[in-house]
């Protein structure tokens, strides 16, 4: 369905990069984003980290510290031009959510379709003149290090752990001590490196570049617990009051046989079909909800101006700035979208926005079936965008 070929070498399978390398060790992947090449220039990149919804920070390096002062500052949005005109020689500005200023380059995600929607994280950018890097790091999730515009040396070096140290006193988290070097390369544009979770990586820019990290990530324990608990609240049934069994026991005591009937319970109601249809719940809101605030459009079409635009050629896309995923519960297809359950669609609109979540774009025909208030609605909520590019 991708107009993007996959990601990957051409000498290598989605099967053997999922079983090799995801989440064990790099890759190095040249030119393995073409389509970025040329669709930002540094320039952009400025303009937008000013605009007053972007999520940017602006990183900066001094030489070496003074007085014992930081070497490091971190300045995080609303940033103003005046930011920019008194930083040192090595900085570096870094905006978050690229997908939701550029539906086009969010549609580069069809690269990566060997890793499931829900999965994804966002789109990060980097801007660095010469020198400029954000200093010796690992990151917790999967990322693909994308080089759109000049180049960039990175480095990789050993596995880190939550044992592993960072200099005090920095406002970053940053180390000294990578340990041995395992990967020393320049990547040009279209280039991509894949580094996989708590990898330490060094990236230097070698003159003015962009590099675009795809991130990948999971949710955490903590937060299934948390929204398991706010989908269990629908269900009254888990409000009555437990029965437990009754030993005799010192009246100030919990004893340990009173705390194993509830843990019992509690497991039993978990392993239950009531406790996995909680659990599938509570996992397809905490993967479908946006890490950041949704972008409001200045400007939305009229309905009528759909309608014109699809019968003159438009299709329609899904906005990968939004989480729109299906799941399959009771033996029926539930669609979920930035963290809420849709279920007041028809079964028409449920397999178009199942074609739209995994990569497909809709035209005319697909559309003919679907009251178009209905699709603006899809519009409205940023679950979806029109692509009219092929009618200027």
């Amino acid at each position: 369905m991708s107009v993007h070929p996959l990601c990957l070498p051409k000498y290598m399978s989605k099967a053997q990069f999922l079983s090799k390398y995801w989440q064990k060790k790099p890759l190095l992947i040249k030119n393995g984003l073409p389509a970025l090449v040329g669709m930002f220039e540094p320039e952009d990149i400025l303009g937008l980290a000013l605009e007053e919804d972007a999520s940017a920070r602006l990183i900066t390096q001094a030489d070496k510290k003074i007085n014992g002062a930081p070497q490091w500052q971190v300045k995080k949005s609303p940033l103003t031009e005046s930011d920019f005109e008194s930083v040192p020689n090595l900085w570096t500005v870094l905006v978050q959510n690229l997908e939701q200023w550029s539906p086009e380059l969010g549609a580069l995600w069809q690269a990566f379709d060997f890793i499931p929607q829900w999965q994804r994280d966002d789109i990060m950018v980097s801007f660095a003149p010469k020198g400029g890097s954000v200093g010796k790091h690992y990151d917790d999730y999967d990322v693909f290090l994308a080089q759109g515009f000049g180049h960039r040396r990175w480095q990789l070096g050993k596995v880190c752990d939550e044992s592993s140290e960072f200099v005090a006193g920095e406002p970053i988290r940053i180390f000294d001590d990578m340990g041995e070097i395992v990967f020393d390369e320049v990547l040009a544009a279209g280039d991509v490196l894949y580094v996989p979770p708590k990898w330490s990586h060094f990236g230097v820019a070698q003159d003015d570049c962009l590099t675009f990290s795809f991130g990948c990530r999971r949710p955490n324990l903590m937060q299934i617990i948390d929204s398991l608990a706010d989908v269990a609240t629908n269900d009254p049934a888990l409000f009555v009051p437990m029965l437990l069994p009754q030993s005799s026991q010192p009246s100030g005591a919990l004893e340990s046989s009173s705390i194993e009937a509830i843990r019992s319970q509690l497991v039993e109601l978990l392993t239950s079909d009531q406790g996995s249809n909680l659990i599938q719940q509570a996992v397809c809101e905490v993967v479908s909800k946006r890490q950041y605030d949704a972008l409001v459009p200045e400007e939305l079409p009229s309905t009528d101006e759909l309608v014109a635009a699809i019968t003159e050629g438009a299709t329609l896309k899904a906005d990968f700035s939004s989480r729109l995923i299906y799941t399959t519960m009771d033996n029926e297809t539930v669609i979920f979208a930035n963290g809420q359950r849709l279920d007041d669609i028809s079964a028409g609109a449920a397999q178009l926005l199942v074609q739209l979540a995994d990569g497909a774009s809709l035209g005319l025909d697909d559309l003919a079936e679907v009251d178009s208030d209905e699709v603006m609605d899809w519009i409205e909520n940023g679950w979806v965008w029109v692509d009219d590019s092929d009618l200027q």
